[in-house]
This record gives C-alpha cells, sequence and structure tokens, in this order.
C-alpha cells in the first residue's frame, strides 16, 4: 500500500489513514500504517544510498497516537527520538488539537456541548463502558461537539457531529456518543442494532501541533471520506 503523506520532513511523518488498517498490529497477514511507513521510509534511504554510497541503519518511526482500526483520519509520527519525546510531551499536556466528524443515528441532547463521562475498558472485550466515577480503574472521558446539519435515511435522523476531543481514551467518541443515546452510524460495536452500512462514519479530519524543532504551528485538515455522500442529500 503506498501511503497518503500529507507531510514530511527529517523529524515527522503526518499521514492520512485509511479505514480498516491497524495504526500497529502484531499480526504477520495484515499490513499496518507502521510497517507501510517504514517501507516508504526505507525504499527513500535506498535512493539515496544510490547516490551518496553508504549504507544508513534502519528506518525509525515513533507512534504518537492512535487511531481505532474502523477510523480514518490524519496521524503524525516522531522520525527521531527527540522529535518523538517533543510530540509525546505536547499531547501529554493536550498540546494536540483533534477534531473529528461523525455521523449519529439519531440527535444529541442538545445542538453543541459536552459530554462528560468515566469510562473502563475491558481488555477481554476490547471495549469500554462508562461507569461511576468511583469505579476502579476509571477514566474521565471529555469531548466538546457541534451539530452542523441533520439528514433522514431509513426513516431515522442522522446527525452531522463536529467534535473536539478534550481527553483521548479507549474508544472515547464511539462510548460517549452510543451511552448519551446517538450512536455513530456504522458502529457495528457499538451499536449493533443500528443501520447496517459496511463502515464507521468517524474521521479524526483535523489535527494542530507544534513543530518539535522550530515551535511553528502546524495545522492538517482532510474531507471526511461522508461528505460526498451526504451532499447529495437535503438537510432535513
Amino acid at each position: 500500500m503506498k501511503p497518503q503523506i500529507l507531510f514530511e520532513d527529517a523529524e515527522i511523518l503526518v499521514c492520512h489513514k485509511p479505514a480498516g488498517t491497524a495504526v500497529q498490529t502484531a499480526s504477520f497477514s495484515a499490513q499496518d500504517m507502521v510497517s507501510i511507513l517504514k517501507n516508504h521510509l526505507a525504499l527513500e534511504m535506498r535512493k539515496k544510498e544510490t547516490v551518496k554510497g553508504p549504507k544508513t541503519s534502519a528506518p525509525y518511526l515513533a507512534v504518537i497516537h492512535r487511531l481505532d482500526q474502523p477510523v480514518e483520519g490524519i496521524l503524525v509520527f516522531g522520525k527521531t527520538k527527540n522529535a518523538a519525546a517533543s510530540l509525546t510531551r505536547q499531547l501529554t499536556r493536550n498540546g494536540f488539537k483533534k477534531y473529528y466528524e461523525a455521523m449519529a443515528e439519531g440527535t444529541p441532547p442538545a445542538a453543541s456541548g459536552t459530554l462528560t463521562d468515566y469510562l473502563i475498558r475491558d481488555g477481554r472485550t476490547n471495549c469500554s463502558t462508562v461507569c461511576s466515577p468511583d469505579t476502579l480503574g476509571s477514566k474521565k472521558a471529555v469531548l466538546e461537539y457541534q451539530v452542523l446539519a441533520q439528514y433522514e435515511t431509513n426513516g431515522k435522523c442522522l446527525s452531522h457531529l463536529r467534535i473536539q476531543l478534550q481527553t483521548g481514551r479507549h474508544h472515547q467518541i464511539r462510548v460517549q456518543f452510543s451511552h448519551a443515546g446517538c450512536p455513530l452510524f456504522g458502529d457495528r460495536k457499538y451499536n449493533p442494532d443500528g443501520i447496517p452500512v459496511s463502515r464507521l462514519y468517524l474521521c479524526a479530519c483535523q489535527l494542530d501541533f507544534l513543530h518539535p524543532s522550530t515551535g511553528k504551528l502546524l495545522h492538517f485538515e482532510i474531507q471526511p471520506f461522508f461528505y460526498e455522500e451526504f451532499d447529495k442529500s437535503s438537510p432535513s
């Protein structure tokens, strides 16, 4: 697979992860973003070796943050240890601004607002659920959302959402909107009885952060795959 690279320099690599591809997997039978990008970097290194002569070591690539396998969107990787450490510090100190767009079945509690819950992860089922704040191992999950438009399909209302994560929890967006009564369109894990479609309507569409060396604010944005589909429909 040829990676969709949005930006690359000596320190970082920003790419568009397609839906269905894992960021990193232990399976030898499936490609993941790390192996795809390392192949790309190795190929670029070999091209330089043919010109300059000396061989270089295997490419370094650090995972900074992740997206669920069925989610498409923007990812940044560190190409050096120093860059990776700087990006990780930004991530843990809320220096990353991460925005998503999604289609949800039903209507959220308000046209815009904040969802705050406590989540607990079950490693056996790879699912998270909303729990009470005093549950052992629970983590606070906060996101802000805005309803951009609403449509009707198969007799159900679909809400087009723009979401900003304030925390990064396991399956956070999917769990919180399911708990709020408007599960994501196409989410077979948290919305098994929903309208049957072939994919999850969730996209990590915008990522803002500071370059690890220059400190320059970097902004990356992609259009979610479902725009063309719903552009043909009239909002309700």
